[in-house]
């Protein structure tokens, strides 16, 4: 029988070196693979491109490896709460590509398809579009995206298997399942880890062939991004 398990982000994080390409799961506090990247944060890997949807905020999540100064670039489509991922933009610390949140998820999938690149519509006409081929077809333009090419994708779930199978709970599916689909190696946390047979197959999200490594975490924290009350 398969066993992907291994006994802890130490272990999973094995092989992932100064000057690598991570994508990390998440969608601003939710989802993240927080484990994981304390277990970078720790061993102070240098040099890194991180592709993620954000930047996470300044003392969690990838805000945590910003502040040790281990990002060199950031894959993302929103910044806007780091206050220390912006410090290191406009101090020219930090390289920056922003592109829109559409053509992330599909260079994801595009990756895990095995495709070279798309074509998209999103960015004709602006920045994005500097330096990138475009093409017409049908009488429209588009710009030609390429898949991403990321050594280990990070991900986060709910419940998994002893063989990688998955389960995403709510908003926190968001990246997860398609940056699982698209490292050479894929490392999965998850908050409840179970033996084989007991997922529900209807109900699972990412199949264990994409998962390299699994692991159970422990004391997940819940935070909430921002908390509005009445006067």
């Amino acid at each position: 029988m398969i066993n992907k398990v291994v006994k802890d982000a130490n272990e999973a994080i094995r092989g992932i070196c100064d000057g690598m390409t991570l994508m990390l799961g998440g969608f601003g506090l939710c989802g993240i693979p927080e484990k994981c990247i304390e277990a970078i944060v720790k061993k102070e890997i240098r040099n890194l491109t991180c592709i993620s949807n954000n930047a996470g905020v300044d003392d969690f999540g990838i805000g945590l490896m910003l502040q040790k100064k281990l990002v060199k670039k950031m894959i993302a489509s929103y910044v806007g709460e780091n206050a220390e991922f912006e410090r290191q933009l406009l101090s020219g610390e930090l390289e920056v590509e922003l592109i829109p949140q559409g053509t992330l998820a599909t260079r994801c999938l595009a990756a895990g398809y095995g495709m070279p690149a798309i074509f998209t519509p999103a960015g004709v006409g602006t920045e994005v579009a500097v330096g990138k081929e475009m093409r017409n077809f049908n009488g429209k333009d588009y710009l030609m995206e390429l898949a991403f090419d990321a050594d280990f994708a990070l991900v986060k779930a709910w419940k998994g298997d002893t063989t990688g199978n998955l389960i995403f709970r709510s908003t926190a599916r968001n990246f997860n399942p398609i940056m699982a689909m698209a490292g050479k190696i894929t490392i999965a946390e998850v908050e409840e880890l179970v033996p084989i047979g007991q997922l529900d197959p209807d109900q699972i999200h990412t199949p264990g062939i994409y998962v390299h490594r699994i692991f159970q975490g422990e004391a997940y924290e819940k935070r909430i991004e921002k908390r509005t009350v009445r006067n």
